[in-house]
């Protein structure tokens, strides 16, 4: 194998993971926006189930740029487990809080996934990529986490 198709497969078995783990995100924050009650908390979800949609996209072209043409888009196992869950929790009159605390835990899946790309020796346009994206979910991770507590404090 050349260094050149090493590399590549270094990258597409880092980014697939990564991808399928922001396809569960990008389902999980429209599926429990859809859900919320508050209006304001349900358009940030909708808006950060777009913005993971652009995350999947631009890491999309990063392996067509390395070669990679056969990208399966499927989500993770325990992604749908925890998608089903908190449509099941809404069902059953779970209100704002128990959504959160959904999204919150999900969100921990995708920080790990991110924190584990990160640990990868990857070329460093691809890095700089992965650590800005890795930011915005840092954040977005503490909004959903600060409104989850601001709720449970009412």
């Amino acid at each position: 194998m050349s260094t050149d198709a090493g590399r590549q497969s270094e990258i597409k078995l880092a980014l697939g993971e990564l991808i399928s783990t922001l396809l569960d995100s990008q389902k999980g924050f429209a599926e429990i926006g859809e859900h919320l009650k508050d209006e304001t908390l349900k358009r940030y979800f909708l808006a950060e189930s777009l913005k993971r949609a652009s995350f999947r996209g631009d890491l999309e072209e990063v392996l067509h740029q390395n070669g990679v043409h056969d990208i399966k888009e499927s989500g993770t196992t325990i992604g749908t487990l925890q998608r089903a869950w908190g449509d099941l929790k809404a069902k059953l009159g779970g209100g704002d809080h128990t959504l959160l605390e959904t999204a919150e835990r999900a969100e921990d899946a995708v920080k790990k996934a991110y924190a584990d790309v990160l640990d990868q020796d990857l070329p460093l346009p691809v890095r700089q990529l992965i650590a800005e994206q890795q930011a915005h979910v840092l954040t977005s991770h503490d909004f959903v986490r600060d409104h989850r507590d601001a709720l449970a404090a009412k």
